[in-house]
């Protein structure tokens, strides 16, 4: 794809945030909507502003920006142990034909379990308490990795299996210097959807459990009415996803830079 044609996406992918920017403004403003229920795009943004405590001193500013905090962290502690485990796991699945017979069905059968519903599990468990948050997002975000993890090393060339013996290879020595650079694409993949999956599950923890964070504040904005609250809580929720979205895709075109002719 020439540099012409990137270009153009990129001017047509911000013409279509504008669009949806500006369709919002009329909305709001010519009343189709309460502003109860649709604050104003100035509206939001000034609540944006005082939340990160960026328009001066006042009552509840700076709230939003320690909130903030609490999520990414939260969200990050959980992307590492669940990128840890998975990448982990999904080698000594990946690499053994006889050990992903075995795993398997129980993988497919844990697989599509929803995060979110284990919480009441994990509360019963762990009790109310950041811990319990940073479990279940582990949890949730930890099958994306592990899967592709498990692809990527089931896709290695069988020829390299066999150079490996050739060479008297070790088991760990095949996964390090052989398994793992194959299977590195689909395990940046994975990690990738999985940082996504850390902050949803992040943010319905912090709304069920009631800890600390952005999950938090937007439903005690919801139930007290306060729209451009909650609307700037779900802008900066975007934000924190598209920023971190780029950062690892960026990572991800460094290390696999190998990889282009």
């Amino acid at each position: 794809m020439n540099d012409n044609r990137i270009g153009l996406y990129r001017f047509g992918s911000l013409g279509v945030l504008l669009a949806l920017v500006a369709l919002w403004w009329i909305a709001s403003n010519a009343g189709w909507v309460s502003r109860v229920f649709l604050p104003t795009p100035q509206a939001t943004f000034a609540s944006l502003l005082e939340g990160l405590n960026l328009s001066g001193s006042g009552e509840g500013s700076g709230e939003l920006l320690g909130f903030t905090r609490a999520t990414v962290g939260r969200m990050i502690e959980g992307w590492l142990l669940a990128s840890l485990f998975g990448v982990l796991l999904g080698a000594a699945i990946g690499v053994s034909p006889s050990v992903r017979a075995w795993v398997q069905p129980t993988l497919e059968f844990i697989r599509p379990l929803p995060a979110s519903a284990l919480l009441p599990l994990a509360i019963s468990i762990f009790g109310l308490n950041p811990g319990m948050v940073l479990f279940v997002v582990a949890f949730g975000a930890m099958w994306p990795v592990l899967l592709a993890t498990v692809h990527g090393f089931a896709a290695v060339e069988p020829r390299l299996a066999e150079v490996a013996r050739c060479l008297q290879m070790s088991r760990a020595a095949y996964i390090w210097k052989m398994g793992l650079p194959n299977a590195m694409p689909d395990i940046l993949a994975g990690m990738r959807l999985a940082l996504t999956i850390a902050l949803i599950v992040a943010v319905v923890g912090e709304m069920i459990a009631s800890q600390s964070g952005l999950g938090q504040a937007i439903l005690l904005a919801a139930r007290a009415f306060r729209a451009s609250d909650l609307f700037a809580g779900i802008v900066l929720l975007g934000l924190i996803g598209f920023v971190s979205n780029a950062l690892l895709a960026f990572a991800e075109q460094r290390l696999l830079r190998w990889q282009r002719p």
